[in-house]
């Protein structure tokens, strides 16, 4: 795999008091979030919290947003989305965006390249077994969890070196979830920066180095991994287990 991960400790993605609308409709009101060079974090919440609508906001993908977006010490916050891409972000949507007339392998070298050091097919085929052998099958044939692995290992091909993962548990089998797990830690291992919005806290508890709880479009809580233990109670309770 390439070297060409930003270097351990630097900040790549730095977000002061981002608001952002759909419309007339004012779904993040101040975040504040700073993900460093191979670390992951979690952005949890209820539904409707405004999780998602934060990687949204990052790749500038809403109607209107105002604060400030740093990406590799570069304000995005004026710039368009195909610019944006290009520093280095990969974005795996909750709905995955499989085109179903395509073969797995198909998918796989359709997106564009926006950085250097992108996956090759045999590195891709070694984390992701199960789709060297669905390579030549048409999109909808593959079953929920090797979409999810599709979605996930056509990002890798691109250079992308910051993945913005939604949701990519939600509706899996447990194996597949258990697999999900271990590819998100050898991509951490590999000097990857990972932000996960993510339902499913069991998963993402101890794949992460921090944990921002959004309420209301706000971030209200931030709990370190090493702290998860002891403010499980306040977890709880903020995300209504």
């Amino acid at each position: 795999m390439s070297d060409t991960h930003p270097q351990a400790g630097s900040t790549v993605l730095s977000i002061k008091d981002l608001h952002a609308w759909y419309g007339e409709s004012h779904v993040l009101q101040g975040i504040d979030i700073d993900v460093k060079a191979g670390e992951c974090v979690t952005l949890l919440g209820r539904n409707g919290a405004g999780r998602t609508s934060t990687l949204r906001a990052i790749l500038g993908l809403v109607g209107k947003r105002t604060g400030s977006i740093r990406v590799a010490g570069k304000e995005t916050i004026a710039m368009p989305p195909h610019r944006i891409a290009r520093l280095g972000l990969g974005y795996c949507p909750e709905e995955r965006g499989i085109y179903a007339s395509l073969t797995a392998e198909e998918n796989l070298l359709l997106l564009p390249k926006v950085g250097e050091g992108g996956m090759s097919l045999d590195q891709i085929y070694a984390m992701f077994p199960n789709l060297k052998e669905r390579a030549h099958s048409p999109g909808t044939r593959l079953s929920g969890g090797e979409q999810q692995m599709l979605a996930m290992a056509r990002i890798l091909r691109t250079g992308a070196n910051l993945l913005l993962l939604d949701e990519i548990t939600e509706g899996l089998a447990p194996v597949i979830v258990q697999k999900l797990g271990q590819v998100i830690r050898e991509l951490k291992a590999s000097g990857f920066t990972l932000v996960l919005v993510e339902q499913n806290f069991r998963f993402a508890k101890h794949l992460a180095d921090r944990h921002y709880v959004i309420e209301h479009g706000r971030v209200v809580e931030t709990i370190d991994g090493a702290d998860v233990a002891a403010k499980q109670g306040r977890l709880d309770a903020l995300l209504g287990i």
